[in-house]
């Protein structure tokens, strides 16, 4: 009994060993097959790595391409290239479309008129945009005339208005230094000037020219000469059409318009000149400054050239 179980267990044994030689050699195959895969892995990644790489490259190239495109010629050439292309497109689906048509009157005549009638279209196509700019140059032109010829009447107009026409009013002139008075009454005028003086030199103190010219803190010589774009006031502007300068002294009477407000120097220490009191004003006659009675228009003190 003992020696016919060694034989059984002697085949059990090798069929043990035949059963593990069997699963190494599938875990082995199983191994290889990995290692096969993971290689296979790596191979594909390798090359969707290179494909994102070319499709960057390819979109770097289009970026370069539209740029250069910016360029007026780049840009005539891709419209010759897609008028082109629109075409040779045309004359495939022409050739596949119409087939029978083509074998009844020709194969080249299709293709050809279908070219012909495109670049027709592209010539009116840059005609009209030829006539298109054209317009817009015209209507600018004509904006910027309308908007020059505006501003000329505006400028005329506030010309007409600084010298004060009164179309309906005659005044007349004496010797270019005295205008008449503006109702025409001189008699009575002179005689109203006479007593509006009478009742204001009761009122008011006379005017001492000498007190203030001998004051050194009064010296508008000196301040002038290191201040001289304060004493450039710009053009004077007459309150009568086709007034000329003449130079006027103390005594003389003036028209109410030489004096009037738009005339006056409101801070008259600007200029180093004594504070005024009572009727008197410091006004700015051309590039002469003087010192009116605005009541009666008395030229009290005058400065010649004092301004540039």
């Amino acid at each position: 009994m003992a020696l016919s179980a060694l034989p059984a267990q002697a085949a059990e044994a090798a069929s043990a060993d035949t059963q593990r030689a069997d699963r190494s050699d599938r875990d082995r195959s199983q191994a290889r097959q990995n290692r096969n895969n993971r290689g296979q892995a790596r191979a594909n990644r390798s090359e969707r790595r290179e494909a994102r790489q070319d499709r960057r490259a390819n979109r770097e190239t289009n970026r370069q391409r539209t740029r250069n495109a910016t360029k007026p010629a780049v840009r005539a050439e891709n419209r010759n290239a897609r008028a082109q292309a629109t075409i040779d497109r045309r004359d495939r689906a022409w050739t596949a479309g119409n087939r029978d048509q083509r074998r009844a009157r020709g194969p080249a005549i299709a293709p050809v008129e279908a070219r012909q009638r495109a670049e027709r279209r592209t010539e009116r196509r840059a005609d009209r945009q030829a006539d298109r700019r054209v317009e817009r140059r015209a209507d600018r032109r004509a904006d910027r005339r309308a908007e020059r010829r505006v501003d000329r009447r505006t400028e005329r107009r506030v010309e007409r208005n600084r010298t004060y026409t009164d179309r309906d009013r005659s005044r007349t002139y004496r010797d270019g230094r005295r205008a008449g008075y503006r109702d025409g009454r001189r008699a009575e005028r002179r005689a109203d000037v006479r007593r509006d003086q009478r009742r204001y030199n009761r009122q008011y103190r006379k005017w001492n020219r000498n007190a203030w010219r001998t004051n050194n803190r009064y010296n508008w010589h000196n301040y002038r000469r290191y201040n001289r774009s304060l004493f450039n006031l710009g053009r004077y502007y007459s309150p009568y059409r086709d007034y000329r300068y003449s130079r006027i002294s103390i005594g003389f009477y003036l028209d109410s318009l030489f004096y009037s407000n738009r005339y006056w120097i409101s801070d008259p220490w600007q200029y180093r000149l004594p504070e005024v009191y009572g009727p008197y004003r410091w006004v700015r006659y051309y590039d002469d400054v003087m010192l009116v009675n605005v009541y009666s228009g008395e030229v009290v003190d005058v400065i010649y050239d004092f301004f540039w």
